[in-house]
This record gives C-alpha cells, structure tokens and sequence, in this order.
C-alpha cells in the first residue's frame, strides 16, 4: 500500500514538473516570437526611413542636420539585434522615434511637401508602421510578463531555476525619458 502511495506521489510530481516545464518553454518561446515580430515591424520602418528622407531633400535641403541624424540612427538600430543586447536595442529604438518625431515637426514648415502626395503616402505608411510597433511592443510586454509570472511564482519557479529559464535577459519595452516628458505645442510654433 505504502509503495503505492509513493508511485502515485512520484506520478503526480513528474506530471506537474512537465506541466510547468511545457508552460515555461512556451512563454520563453512567446518572448522569442515576439520579438522577432518587433524585428519585422522595425524591418518595415527602417525600409521606409530612406525613401522619406530622399522625398524629403528635395525640399529641405536646410534640414540636412536632422535627416543625418535620423539616417545615422537608423543604421545603428538596424545592426542591433534583441537576441545580442535588448537594452541597447530598446535605447536605439527610443532614439529613433525622437528623430523621427523631430523629422515629422520639421515637415510642419514646409507646406509644398506636407501637400506632396507621395510624401503623404508615405507619412500615412509610416503611420500604420508605428501603430504596428506599438502593437507588438505591448504583445511582447505581455509574453515577458507572462514569462516573469512564471519565473518568480512557486511552483514554477523551482521548475525555472532547475531549468536555468530566467526572464532577466528580456527586459520590458519601456518608453523613454524623452517620450515621458509632456509636450509643449508652443516649442513647435517658434
């Protein structure tokens, strides 16, 4: 009877170790999904960038500063990879959606091009694109909270640290500093 009990015992806890194990891959698997559809909406803007700033020269050619800028940052977000340093990626993306924020405010004096029709279309793309990012930016703050969850709540945190899953390496997306700070229209009105 006693022996009984024991295998049942043992039963039960290998049954809820692959339980746990099974959840714990998945979300460590969702994590990874989401941001290589991170990668794929970042893929479309950095496509994007150039043919904005080459519609843009042509009417700008004053505003060089920002477009190289804009252009430099690009370049080096694009070389960055999550999987290599999320953090230096998450700092390079914040920095440039401040330059394409700068960019956008920059279009505001030049009412030839802001009427352009390709540049609208673009615009509008470039629109769609960020609203895509946001999208999968709070899809994967989502799964790295799921996986957080999991890493830290008994009893799937035994199984995480048996199986060294921590959700350290996956940091949330977070705004930045910049992005924090409220907005004062009168500074885009000089």
């Amino acid at each position: 009877m006693e022996m009984q009990v024991i295998f049942w015992l043992i039963l039960a806890l290998v049954v809820i170790f692959y339980v746990l194990y099974t959840r714990l891959i998945r979300c460590r698997n969702k994590v990874q999904e989401s941001m290589a559809d991170i990668d794929v909406q970042l893929k479309k803007r950095y496509d994007l960038i150039p043919n904005m700033l080459n519609m843009a020269a042509k009417f700008m050619e004053h505003e060089k500063n920002i477009m190289t800028q804009l252009a430099d940052v690009r370049t080096r977000a694009m070389q960055t990879t999550f999987v290599g340093s999320p953090q230096e990626k998450m700092e390079l993306e914040n920095q440039l959606n401040q330059k394409l924020q700068d960019f956008k405010f920059s279009l505001e004096n030049y009412p030839d091009l802001k009427s352009n029709q390709t540049m609208m279309t673009a615009m509008q793309s470039m629109n769609e694109v960020e609203e895509h990012i946001a999208a999968a930016r709070r899809f994967y703050n989502a799964n790295v909270n799921e996986l957080k969850n999991m890493c830290e709540i008994f009893p799937s945190s035994l199984v995480a640290s048996v199986l060294s899953i921590s959700w350290a390496a996956t940091p949330f997306f977070e705004v930045s500093d910049n992005e924090r700070q409220p907005i004062d229209s009168k500074d885009y009105f000089k």
